[in-house]
């Protein structure tokens, strides 16, 4: 007999059974929001805001829709910020998922039953960005807390899987959506969406005896705001070589001062993701109305049916608010050609994707997208009618930036918070959506007042203006990316309940 000792085979890392409750939850969810916002655009220009059809009254009604609606997304991604707090301070997140997401069930019912009153509408939009608002910090948060030691290696896929729900839902809801709309009109297209909320919820409810549930921290000292203000405060008190904020390590715990500059850094790098949000959303506003301008007219042929004496006619014209469903169609492509094969083969090449990188490149072609925009908007103000697949050529390319820039991101703000700032690092990030949108909001606001910018932001100018906003935005980060510092934070399970009771968020 041998005395030398085998090594016990490396036990595979295995994805939490509470996942796919959590990943169920997050596609019904985002049918319901995306569902409702494929046709929110076009639907308020049409019922509110230009309902006689006047050529004249066109440029104002669309900027008045578009200002509504990133309006809207702005509420719906600051209140993240305000629900991620409450769960790390008080409720813990199970708790706030589930009651703002019976508010959120309350907006769609608005929607659907107020469609030709523009304040009981505007009312259910309110619910629908606090259900939305209130959920969404806490939702992907959640995701990372089901993960410990044994198999935080998955937890980079397992957001890779969260994002292809998202997205999921998405192609579902812009395919059917705006055909019902078309089809039935506007309560069943505000109905439907709502519906899903409904079963969303259904679903999180089910899986509660299984979540992985990290209790509230509550208020202390310790934590993100005193630690800033004190060290604000105290300025003065700054030594020649230190931080700002070490300051505050002479009344405040040193190991959680480290902790809050680690978010401070974070934050740095989210400060140019702004770029990309203040155009983002454009493509479920902005690029839905152009769309509606374009021939969208798909010739596939009259075919005979062998056997039959029938023919099958696939002509068929694609409805504006349903050219969306591109996005999420190129990213459940791209999002497992990327994790599984680009970013392993870069990697092998030296080429290594770091986050920072990845969003430096997800900026640039976030502008390329926008330049193939503003050459279709010049075609159509000069009183051409381009394809449409030239639009489905920058959502090739604008869904390629959102992998790069949007999962990144994601990531980043979970995997780069101290452990017990989760939840309100990534209220963080999606406080940058929120503050992206209120700039487009702010311009299309001017445009539809007749102020400043509705001289100059006319047809195509309008998206040269904003490709311009994301080239300096993207020089800016080439020269400061390099000189960020990057340390990642990984939840341990064991170390999180040791120390609880002194570490504390927002």
């Amino acid at each position: 007999m041998s005395d030398t000792l085998t090594a016990p085979a490396p036990v595979k890392s295995r994805f939490p059974r509470s996942v796919p409750f959590i990943i169920g939850n997050e596609a019904a969810e985002r049918f319901s929001f995306y569902g409702m916002r494929s046709i929110l655009v076009t639907f308020l220009v049409a019922q509110f805001y230009n309902p006689s059809h006047n050529p004249a009254l066109t440029t104002v009604a669309e900027a008045h829709a578009n200002e509504s609606t990133h309006f809207f997304v702005t509420l719906a991604y600051a209140l993240p910020f305000v629900g991620g707090l409450v769960a790390d301070w008080f409720t813990g997140k199970y708790k706030i998922i589930l009651y703002i997401s019976m508010v959120y069930c309350l907006g769609h019912l608005f929607l659907a039953t107020f469609d030709t009153n523009l304040n009981g509408f505007t009312a259910g939009l309110v619910f629908v960005a606090i259900g939305a608002g209130g959920i969404k910090s806490c939702v992907s948060a959640n995701v990372g807390d089901q993960f410990d030691v044994t198999n935080q290696d998955l937890l980079s896929k397992v957001y890779g899987w969260f994002y292809f729900s998202i997205n999921a839902g998405s192609v579902f809801s812009t395919i059917l959506i705006p055909w019902v709309y078309e089809n039935y009109g506007a309560k069943w297209a505000f109905g439907i969406p709502g519906i899903l909320m409904g079963l969303a919820t259904i679903i999180f409810f089910s899986g509660r005896k299984i979540y992985v549930r990290v209790p509230p921290s509550g208020i202390n000292r310790d934590n993100f705001v005193f630690i800033s203000f004190y060290a604000l405060l105290n300025l003065s008190k700054k030594q020649k070589g230190q931080s700002w904020l070490d300051v505050a390590k002479e009344k405040h715990n040193p190991e959680r001062v480290d902790g809050v500059k680690a978010v401070y850094r974070v934050m740095a790098v989210f400060f140019f993701a702004l770029a990309f949000w203040a155009v983002w959303d454009q493509n479920l506003s902005e690029w839905v109305l152009q769309a509606a301008k374009m021939n969208r007219y798909i010739p596939l042929g009259i075919h005979q049916i062998p056997f039959f004496k029938h023919t099958l006619n696939l002509n068929f014209t694609i409805l504006a608010g349903q050219v969306q469903t591109f996005n999420p169609i190129f990213l459940l492509i791209f999002i497992p050609v990327f994790n599984y094969w680009l970013y392993p083969y870069l990697d092998k090449k030296g080429l290594k994707t770091t986050p920072l990188r990845r969003l430096g490149t997800g900026l640039v072609l976030t502008a390329l997208s926008f330049v193939i925009i503003a050459l279709i908007q010049e075609n159509i103000d000069h009183g051409g009618t381009p394809s449409i697949w030239w639009q489905v050529f920058a959502y090739v390319i604008l869904s390629a930036a959102e992998v790069l820039v949007s999962i990144t991101g994601l990531e980043y703000a979970y995997t780069h918070a101290p452990k017990s700032m989760k939840s309100t690092m990534t209220a963080i990030w999606l406080l940058v959506v929120s503050i992206g949108n209120l700039f487009t909001g702010v311009i299309n606001s001017n445009i539809s007042s007749g102020g400043f910018f509705s001289h100059y932001l006319i047809g195509a100018n309008y998206y040269w203006f904003f490709i311009g906003i994301v080239t300096l935005f993207t020089i800016a980060f080439m020269f400061i990316s390099p000189r960020l510092k990057e340390r990642s934070y990984i939840t341990d399970p064991y170390v999180e309940n040791k120390v609880i009771a002194d570490t504390h968020d927002l």
